[in-house]
C-alpha cells in the first residue's frame, strides 16, 4: 500500500462560537487524487488551509509527511496551492509570472515542463505579455494553475480549481492532474463539478454540516 501523505484525525475547527469542521478524518495516499465535495459554506476551503498550515484547528491531529504542517519555505518546497486569486505583481506580464515562480523554484529537472510549454498547455500563448488585470476570470485561473504546475511539487492543493474555466478546458485540466500523480504527485481539491470528479477518477467526499462523509460511487 501507497504512502500517506495526509492523515486527518478527529479536526475540528470553531470560528468564534460557530463549529466549521467536526471530528473529520481523512487519509491521502501517495499518487491519488482525492476532491472533497459539498456546498459553500460547509468548510472545503477551512479544510485546505488546514492542510496547508494555513489555519489551526480547535482540536485534532493533521500531518503532511509525517509532521504538523507548516507556513514555512521548506513546507512550500514540497506543496503548491491554488486558492483565492493571488495579488498579481502589476508589472509583470503572465509570461513573466510564471518564469519567476520556475526560477525560484530551481533546479527544475526535465520531467517537468517548461515555461513556454505551460503556457501553451494552459491556453495563454497568446497572452504571454499581458498583465494580469486584462485578462478574464478564466484566464487567471489559468495562470495560477500554470504558475502551480510549472514548478517541482510533490503535493497539490487546490480550491475550486474549475473556477471560471470552460468545459474544454477542465478536461485539459483533468488530463494534466492524472499526468501529475502518474509522476508521483498526489492533489487535494475542494471542487463543485461533478465532472472533474469523474474525469479524474478521483476518490471523493461530500462536507455536509461540518462532518465528511464518503461520495456515492461514481
Amino acid at each position: 500500500m501507497l504512502e500517506p501523505i495526509i492523515v486527518v484525525e478527529d479536526l475540528h475547527v470553531e470560528m468564534g462560537a460557530n463549529p466549521v469542521l467536526r471530528g473529520v478524518d481523512l487519509t491521502v495516499r501517495e499518487s491519488e487524487i482525492v476532491a472533497v465535495a459539498g456546498e459553500n459554506g460547509t468548510g472545503k476551503s477551512t479544510l485546505l488551509r488546514c492542510l496547508a498550515g494555513l489555519r489551526t484547528p480547535t482540536s485534532g491531529e493533521v500531518t503532511v509527511f509525517g509532521a504538523p504542517p507548516r507556513d514555512d519555505a521548506t513546507f512550500w518546497r514540497a506543496v503548491a496551492m491554488v486558492a483565492a486569486e493571488p495579488a498579481w505583481y502589476p508589472g509583470l506580464t503572465v509570461r513573466e509570472h510564471v518564469e519567476l515562480v520556475r526560477v525560484t523554484h530551481e533546479p527544475v529537472g526535465d520531467a517537468w515542463p517548461g515555461v513556454g510549454e505551460m503556457l501553451e498547455r494552459c491556453g495563454l500563448t497568446e497572452r504571454a505579455d499581458a498583465v494580469p488585470s486584462t485578462l478574464s476570470t478564466g484566464q487567471r485561473q489559468r495562470l495560477s494553475l500554470a504558475t502551480a504546475l510549472v514548478r517541482p511539487s510533490r503535493l497539490l492543493l487546490l480550491d475550486e480549481p474549475e473556477h471560471g474555466l470552460d468545459t474544454a478546458f477542465r478536461g485539459r485540466l483533468a488530463a494534466m492532474l492524472i499526468e501529475y500523480t502518474a509522476d508521483g504527485g498526489t492533489v487535494v481539491m475542494a471542487t463543485h463539478d461533478p465532472g472533474l470528479i469523474a474525469a479524474t477518477g478521483a476518490r471523493h467526499s461530500v462536507l455536509s454540516s461540518g462532518r465528511l462523509a464518503a461520495g456515492a460511487a461514481r
